[in-house]
């Protein structure tokens, strides 16, 4: 690959500072590169609107240093994180019944939609992407939340059958290999870093996943056996064209970082809210270890409605719930799919609500984006705790909202990356 030629490519050889940890990782077509380069910004992945080639041009705008592949729940069901998941796997064909998505035998009009809409969004990709050369985050449901949400035949959860769970992860390692396969070939100066969103996991392994009546739970997933079918999915996808790390993103409290670290996740991304001195220890390790850290620290949403497709899919896999039953009496095409969206928490919020950003002050209940360097302070104090030198923050920590921005305003959804971008600056300017 040849010189930078964007923002994304402005990542240099690892900080001689940097003794104690491995920051580089290295691909046999592109050697050692950085994960992304210190002071970046990213999302989590979803937006609203409904425009993909709008939103992805707004993602490569606003997150230079670290654009990703966006998710646009809002157009409606096959658009959310577990349609699009099925999409991407391999001979996956699902439809959406009242209660959710249901793995079918053979592909129909919702599998059809799903897909289609999934090639739009790679059609924005790549015209956005036109001429980058830089990091590029692409995100998948994975292989447990899949298993939690999808539904089999007769309306259990493939999370309920071994064998049904296995088909899952082995599909979706053998769909997202051919997917950054075609990513790479549409934007070949990418060098791809793979997200696996799993806000169901904790769940799955706690007991918590709720069976589709709601009335009882499902049987805890053995901590091995989840990291076999986690490892399969991060293996596959690390071999592929152009991808040079892995990782995990989980928005829900109890993060297994133990686990995440022996299945080779290279990076993971973390609601900071949520994190407690608890945890310390666990991210102390992790980071000992090579881990690098996507911190969500700005608020995901300026409006009261569900602020993430994956937080909305693990609360409702834990609360038994599917994404078309509030469908079912929506009525109209748009009450379908803004009801279908609703019950997995993927409502775009639209219209242009007001936001606290720099100079404008938050208006009643708006996240205030004033202050960058307030925002990212539960990160400073993380890392003092831990014990490491202040300049090596800004290298292991980029900034992300605290999940997806599907459920905010289109103009709020501008401002928190702006924010994210600033606040991600403070980490490396103004560490302690």
């Amino acid at each position: 690959m040849g010189p930078a030629a964007s923002p994304g490519a402005r990542c240099g050889e690892p900080s001689a500072r940097w003794n104690s940890f491995d920051l580089v990782t290295t691909n046999a077509e592109l050697g050692s590169v950085p994960l992304w380069p210190a002071g970046a910004a990213t999302g989590v992945g979803s937006l609203p609107g409904g425009d993909p080639v709008a939103a992805a041009k707004l993602v490569f705008d606003e997150l230079p240093d670290l654009p990703h592949l966006v998710e646009l729940p809002g157009r409606g069901p096959g658009a959310d994180l577990l349609g699009r998941g099925a999409a991407i796997a391999a001979e996956l064909p699902v439809d959406l019944q009242p209660s959710g998505w249901r793995l079918v035998p053979r592909p129909g009009l919702d599998y059809r939609r799903a897909k289609g809409m999934f090639e739009h969004d790679l059609d924005g990709l790549e015209e956005a992407g036109d001429g980058y050369v830089g990091p590029l985050k692409i995100a998948v449901a994975g292989p447990w939340t899949l298993a939690a949400g999808l539904e089999l035949t007769r309306g259990h959860k493939a999370l309920s059958d071994p064998g049904a769970a296995r088909d899952v992860a082995e599909s979706l390692a053998a769909g997202l290999a051919d997917t950054l396969t075609t990513i790479a070939r549409r934007v070949p100066g990418a060098r791809l870093l793979v997200q696996l969103d799993e806000p169901s996991l904790p769940a799955v392994l706690a007991g918590r996943i709720r069976t589709p009546s709601g009335f009882s739970v499902l049987r805890a997933v053995d901590e091995g056996l989840a990291g076999e079918r986690l490892q399969l999915v991060l293996d596959t996808a690390a071999r592929a064209t152009h991808v040079v790390g892995v990782g995990v993103h989980c928005c829900a409290p109890d993060v297994p970082l133990e686990l995440l670290r022996r299945v080779g996740a290279q990076f993971v991304g973390l609601d900071a809210t949520l994190l407690t001195e608890r945890a310390d220890d666990a991210i102390g390790a992790a980071v000992e270890a090579g881990m690098r850290l996507l911190m969500g620290v700005v608020p995901s949403s300026d409006l009261p409605a569900p602020a993430s497709p994956s937080a909305g899919v693990a609360s409702a896999a834990a609360a038994g719930t599917g994404v078309r039953r509030r469908a079912a009496a929506a009525g109209t095409a748009a009450g379908r799919a803004r009801g279908a969206a609703g019950r997995a928490g993927l409502l775009d919020g639209g219209g242009d609500g007001p936001a606290g950003s720099e100079g404008e002050p938050a208006g009643r209940g708006v996240p205030d984006l004033s202050d960058p360097g307030r925002t990212v302070d539960p990160v400073r104090s993380l890392w003092r705790r831990l014990g490491f030198r202040p300049e090596q923050l800004g290298e292991v920590v980029a900034v992300t909202p605290t999940c997806g921005l599907a459920g905010a305003s289109e103009r709020y959804a501008r401002l928190a990356m702006r924010h994210c971008r600033a606040a991600a600056r403070v980490l490396v300017e103004s560490p302690e």
